[in-house]
């Protein structure tokens, strides 16, 4: 016994080392990094979206920041605090869903949120009539199944005025963004890295941004707008990778949109699909930028990063292996409301595109 508790804390200690060399050297490699920018966007037009957990994000922002936010898409995600804090029922009720560990009925859901309201942790509820939301998944989707992604539908008809629920379901589609624009993307059906898939003309981004803005104009096959690296450290009140964040994160800001009234949209990667796992290959490939470069629209890309318990300058234990978003309560008790450090965090970022340009 006392050998195998040996062999046990070996392992973690090797990944945990391994863990904090990988961030060292990352960090070496930081360029000097731009503030993002205050672009005088429109306030009135602000849309999330997401993959995985991602789309988990993308819901309880939307749920939280209800007064701000118009559109939700969501990608292989499901209802708003489905985990209620428990990773165990994350994996199960939240992902698998295995007989006796079923999604959330909408009789749940709105609970949950009402709850949240009663206790002012997120906004009033009532302003999600104003919305729309468009959800996708795949029939191969090995991570996280349909029927997870059918609860949140089922929630959203309830709340959301007629008309403004679409549901896509893909007939081969895996665990991934379904994406026209990346060059090397997994086949159809494929649930793995960099999750990011070709299924034939299908083109999520599109899609999705198309239900919840309205007619757009067509994709820009050659996007010409500015990739900004921005620092996230100013939009936390500790170091971002106390909450399992990176220094830096990504905006995609198209000619023209620095003088004002442009649109912002957030688009949370899923996990594994973080700057540190896969380079910008999300952020680049994803499919957002031709619609944006297009349609005078912003696209936010924060970026959050794998913990493996202690990282470099921080000793708060976070273990957040696969750098997911936190959806089911790695970082603190209010990560899906607004006192979230991950959602405040992401909240600045938008307050600050929304403020008046300096000139």
């Amino acid at each position: 016994m006392a050998a195998e508790t040996h062999r046990i804390f070996r392992t973690l200690l090797g990944a945990v080392g391994a863990a904090a060399i990988s961030l060292c050297i990352a960090g070496t490699q930081a360029r000097a990094t731009e503030p993002l920018p205050r672009l005088g966007a429109n306030r009135d037009s602000v849309t999330v979206s997401g993959l995985s957990s991602g789309a988990y994000m993308a819901v309880q922002f939307q749920v939280a920041y209800s007064h701000l936010v118009r559109g939700v898409g969501v990608v292989a995600g499901g209802p708003y605090d489905c985990a209620r804090g428990s990773l165990s029922r994350a994996l199960k009720n939240c992902m698998t869903t295995p007989a006796d560990a079923p999604p959330p009925t909408v009789a749940e859901q709105q609970e949950r949120v009402a709850g949240a309201a009663r206790a002012r942790a997120i906004d009033d509820p009532a302003n999600l009539a104003a919305h729309r939301a468009w959800l996708f998944s795949g029939a191969n989707d090995t991570k996280v199944v349909p029927a997870v992604v059918d609860a949140l539908a089922a929630y959203y008809v309830t709340v959301l005025p007629a008309g403004a629920v679409q549901t896509v379901k893909h007939p081969e589609a895996g665990h991934a963004m379904i994406s026209a624009s990346d060059a090397h993307a997994n086949a159809c059906p494929t649930s793995e890295p960099p999750y990011i898939n070709r299924c034939g003309g299908t083109d999520v981004p599109g899609a999705l941004l198309a239900h919840l803005l309205g007619p757009l104009k067509p994709r820009a096959g050659n996007p010409a707008g500015e990739l900004v690296t921005f620092d996230q450290r100013p939009f936390f009140a500790g170091k971002p990778i106390d909450a399992s964040m990176g220094d830096e994160g990504y905006a995609y800001i198209p000619a023209g949109c620095r003088t004002g009234g442009c649109r912002v949209h957030v688009a949370f990667h899923g996990c594994k699909q973080g700057a540190t796992s896969i380079g910008r290959r999300y952020v680049e490939g994803a499919g957002y930028n031709g619609w944006a470069d297009a349609n005078h629209l912003v696209i936010l890309y924060p970026q959050a990063t794998a913990r493996y318990g202690l990282a470099p300058g921080s000793w708060k234990w976070v273990l957040n292996t696969n750098g997911c978003w936190d959806w089911w309560g790695y970082t603190d008790d209010n990560y899906a409301n607004r006192d979230g450090v991950q959602m405040r965090g992401i909240k600045a970022m938008v307050d600050r595109l929304l403020q008046p340009p300096v000139h």
